[in-house]
């Protein structure tokens, strides 16, 4: 049941299976973006505390720790065990998730779920990961190992925190990494909860560790860490980028990163249009446009290009928008106040730019950080709307006359995590799907990311895989192992 006045019990760093205040002493406040105010007050963690969980994460690393001779399966059974006290505390995670980060409680509970999916998923993994006998040259036996990297931090964005944090927790710990991660610091309350989980379902000192801060400060810490072999990074290019560069000037450490996205949703003239409109309206303005798949630049064939524009903007005004504890919401706030004037920022260049606003574009209420969901028409690619991430609800539906032209112009940008085409023609779906430059692509469907598939982007939408069994990869180290044998056998 949805609690919106959820009691916030963790609000510290936790190191080595204790919650524990800043060495700085130093707190920021986390908000509630339905109001704009304070919902708690959070230890400001920085690189003295990155100091003292990177410790902590190598000393349960060590050969002989409990977690480092722990077999494999009971590493699968205590993500398993975590996944249980997830299922217990969902409406506590839920309802934490809906007042941290604004969306509605039935997708926060969405999200709950799914991440209780992924701890179970790499559950069963965990014991599957090995390596390969070599039919090498000469009297030699000679095998392949897969060993954890070690210890690895972690940096989640704010717009599906307990999510990434599944995303990015699973693959590490079923590989036997340890962990420093820093959540995003407008969403640290599921992070922290979920630390006291992972204390109580058994994993040993040193394992877990998550150190709430800024990306500047913590986040630059975990980034140049010398003894932190390994950095997995959600979020923006911008970061992205200096986040590998921190990673290139300490110790060459590994890097996966999943950045942004403008991706291309092409409804070609065969589409069923109310179809077509209702994918397109659920892949812009899924998690209030946040979302770094989001399907922002729509093509449309110019045969159905008026009827769709109708039908999209029905669905638009349609959309309720409102607290996410309120029944019937589909549609919270933006993140923060700094999300909320960027996006009505682009909403202004977008229509000094030429594009028609065809529906929304204003505030919603008096407190808090709402904005209605926004459709423009009329988009040309040159367009600042057509080409920047605005991470928003802001929908571009643009104009295309065949499929060899929407495939050239979906293909110029930067980006490449995600794409989506609409056609009842086979021909038309394999072409667009192996010609589009994109990690991800949906035929007749959009947003459909599935524990069991890799996720990642081409481009500057990142290094690397999400998901999947080639998530575990970056967790893991290949060692090749060759003994000489008396003679060939």
């Amino acid at each position: 049941m949805a609690n919106p006045n959820q009691e916030i019990k963790y609000t510290k760093i936790f190191i080595n299976n204790q919650f524990v205040d800043a060495v700085s002493g130093k707190t920021f406040p986390t908000v509630n973006p339905s109001t704009g105010k304070k919902l708690a007050d959070i230890a400001e963690g920085d690189k003295a505390d990155v100091e003292l969980a990177v410790k902590a994460a190598k000393t349960a690393f060590v050969r002989t720790s409990t977690w480092r001779q722990m077999d494999a399966s009971a590493r699968g059974a205590l993500l398993w065990k975590l996944s249980t006290l997830m299922e217990r505390d969902a409406n506590v995670l839920a309802s934490l998730e809906s007042l941290d980060n604004g969306k509605p409680f039935p997708n926060a509970m969405y999200d709950v779920q799914g991440s209780i999916k992924t701890f179970r998923y790499y559950a069963g993994l965990a014991d599957k990961v090995g390596g390969d006998t070599i039919p090498s040259d000469g009297p030699h036996f000679t095998y392949t190992r897969k060993e954890p990297v070690g210890v690895v931090g972690q940096i989640i964005p704010w717009n599906y925190p307990l999510a990434m944090l599944a995303w990015k927790w699973g693959p590490a710990l079923a590989a036997g990494c340890t962990i420093v991660m820093k959540p995003a610091e407008q969403t640290p309350l599921t992070a922290l909860y979920m630390a006291a989980l992972s204390k109580e379902a058994g994993f040993p000192d040193g394992v877990i560790n998550v150190v709430p801060g800024y990306g500047p400060t913590a986040g630059g810490a975990i980034s140049s860490h010398p003894e932190i072999r390994k950095v997995a990074f959600t979020g923006s290019v911008e970061v992205g980028k200096k986040i590998m560069a921190a990673a290139a000037t300490s110790n060459l450490k590994k890097v996966s990163l999943e950045l942004g996205g403008k991706s291309p949703l092409v409804i070609c003239e065969d589409a069923n249009v109310d179809q077509a409109a209702m994918i397109a309206y659920m892949a812009v303005f899924e998690n209030q446009g946040q979302c770094c798949i989001a399907a922002t630049r729509t093509f449309v064939h110019e045969s159905i290009y008026d009827q769709f524009v109708q039908k999209a903007s029905e669905l638009a005004k349609a959309r309720k928008v409102g607290n996410p504890f309120t029944e019937g919401t589909v549609h919270g706030p933006q993140i923060d106040d700094t999300q909320y004037k960027k996006i009505l920022g682009y909403i202004e260049v977008g229509q000094k730019e030429g594009a028609k606003l065809v529906t929304g574009g204003k505030t919603v209420g008096n407190e808090g950080y709402f904005i209605e969901p926004t459709i423009f028409a009329n988009v040309t690619d040159d367009m600042t709307i057509a080409k920047e991430e605005i991470f928003g609800p802001v929908q571009s539906i643009i104009k295309y006359r065949t499929l060899d032209e929407a495939i050239e112009r979906a293909n110029n940008t930067s980006f490449g995590l995600a794409a989506g085409i609409v056609t009842n023609d086979i021909n038309k779906a394999l072409t667009f799907s192996h010609a589009v430059e994109a990690g991800s692509v949906w035929v007749n469907t959009y947003l459909a990311v599935v524990n069991q598939a890799p996720f990642g982007g081409y481009k500057q939408s990142g290094i690397g895989r999400e998901l999947g069994k080639d998530s575990l990869e970056g967790y893991l180290e290949t060692k090749s192992v060759s003994i000489r044998l008396p003679a060939k056998i």
